[in-house]
């Protein structure tokens, strides 16, 4: 056997082995089409009437959206808080009460009140009107201590003077023993925190 005999079953060998590690030619798909052709228009099939009115339907539910909840923010700043008979310590209604404050205060840096605070009819003049300006002190002290400047807060007792509701019964006294909150520069124009 020659030489070129005994290589010939190698060569071959080699050749179907090259064959079989040789990579196939890996297909590409056909490019998407991304986006309009150059016969079609951007809001092909859009009604600009349509869509007109579905951007405007949304503004006005943001607007009346926003608006409720300004007219939260303002009931919950003027929302009035209760006392015990004959005590100037905060319940845990009126804390409550006052925490719903706060936020809409923050937000609206602009905004100054005036705290007045009644007493039922029980009790003399003199006595009444003392202990509605403790009421008062401890509204603004409770508002101060959550972080509302103490320059905003103005207050004032005012006795038995100014009674919500008539009456001599329990009832009406538990009604007159209040604060009221009344704004008295500013306006509420962001709504504060949760609300």
């Amino acid at each position: 056997m020659t030489r070129t005999m005994r290589a010939l079953p190698v060569l071959v060998l080699s050749l179907v082995a090259f064959s079989a590690c040789r990579k196939k030619p890996v297909e590409t798909p056909p490019p998407v089409a991304v986006g309009p052709g150059p016969d079609q228009g951007i809001n092909q099939g859009v009604d600009p009437a349509a869509e007109e009115e579905a951007r405007r339907r949304a503004e006005e539910a943001a607007r009346l959206e926003r608006e409720r909840r300004i007219a939260e923010a303002r009931a919950a700043l003027t929302a009035p808080i209760y006392f015990e008979f004959d005590q100037a310590e905060l319940s845990y209604d009126a804390r409550a009460t006052l925490d719903a404050k706060v936020p809409v205060l923050v937000a609206n840096p602009g905004i100054r009140i005036r705290v007045s605070a009644h007493t039922d009819s029980r009790g003399s003049d003199e006595y009444n009107l003392a202990l509605s300006q403790r009421r008062a002190s401890a509204t603004k002290a409770y508002l101060v201590q959550q972080g509302v400047e103490d320059g905003r807060i103005e207050i004032v007792g005012m006795g038995e003077e100014q009674p919500a509701v008539g009456g001599e019964n329990e009832g009406a006294w538990a009604q007159n023993r209040r604060a009221e909150f009344d704004l008295l520069a500013g306006e509420v124009t962001t709504p504060g925190g949760g609300l």
